[in-house]
């Protein structure tokens, strides 16, 4: 069967192979994870402190509470995918609907969106999200708003650009003349051909909404009815060198998991890059 030509660059990248599989890992994890983790993740199953690999069942040993590390970490999965995804994808649409306006149109809108955009851009990302979640109380909701809320400025810039650059193209010029509307120009004429840096992007951003999600857990601004990784490793900070197990464990899912991406993203940079067409590695 023959390949397509987006894999065959892909494949290329053997770390971006390698976090593919990493995320296909996590994400069954995440899936199944009320049937693969053996224990209740809040539940107090065993005594506190238990090291791992001392008894059957519990791989992971437990925390401060008697809770199973390992039931903490597989639905700790679920959380953190959820909201990089879904935050992502809010982010996206706000973004790529202001950046491809103001592309588009040019001129004081232009010049009116982006102004609106610095404005989000000179705070810093990380403090801002602080506030919102903070004004908003802790819940998923609020922390997907808020991490929506910080992200979505970069997008917005590129698209802009991409729209920039994109609309004085002949085939734009061959729309208008055949009457399209404008609508329909920037959907089905520009946005499809801006597409590819913006899926990179996108990759990326999902691994910093990870690290975001899992900052506001540490800190104890995490949703209190959700077990993440971030409330795993903060809850283990005062007892670090008691117990290390506590916190590297997840604190490992939280970097495997956001370097999987990063480098799933460089791989599908080289997919998208025709110019690797004839290269070998």
């Amino acid at each position: 069967m023959t390949q397509s030509p987006f894999w065959r660059r892909f494949k290329r990248n053997k770390g971006a192979v390698a976090g593919l599989a990493v995320l296909v890992v996590v994400a069954i994890v995440a899936i199944f994870a009320p049937w693969i983790a053996q224990n209740d993740p809040w539940g107090m199953v065993e005594q506190p402190f238990l090291h791992p690999w001392t008894e059957p069942g519990f791989a992971l040993g437990t925390d401060t509470l008697g809770r199973d590390i390992l039931s903490g970490v597989i639905h700790g999965a679920r959380i953190s995918l959820l909201i990089g995804l879904v935050s992502t994808l809010v982010a996206l649409l706000i973004g790529v609907t202001l950046g491809a306006i103001a592309g588009y149109f040019g001129g004081w809108i232009d010049a009116s969106l982006m102004r609106f955009t610095e404005i989000f851009q000179a705070v810093p990302s990380f403090a801002l999200a602080i506030v919102l979640v903070a004004i908003f109380n802790p819940s998923v909701s609020s922390i997907v708003a808020a991490i929506a809320i910080v992200s979505w400025p970069p997008v917005a810039r590129l698209v802009r650009s991409e729209f920039l650059t994109l609309r004085q193209r002949d085939f734009v010029q061959a729309a208008l003349l055949a009457g399209e509307s404008t609508p329909r120009i920037i959907l089905t004429q520009i946005l499809p051909n801006a597409i590819s840096p913006i899926i990179v992007l996108a990759s990326l951003m999902i691994a910093t909404a990870i690290l975001l999600e899992s900052s506001l857990s540490f800190l104890g601004l995490g949703d209190p009815n959700q077990m993440s990784w971030g409330y795993m490793v903060g809850s283990a900070r005062t007892v670090l060198r008691q117990a290390w197990w506590i916190a590297v464990f997840p604190g490992l899912a939280i970097v495997l998991t956001v370097l999987a991406f990063n480098l799933v993203g460089e791989g599908i940079n080289d997919g998208l890059n025709t110019r690797l067409d004839g290269r070998t590695k």
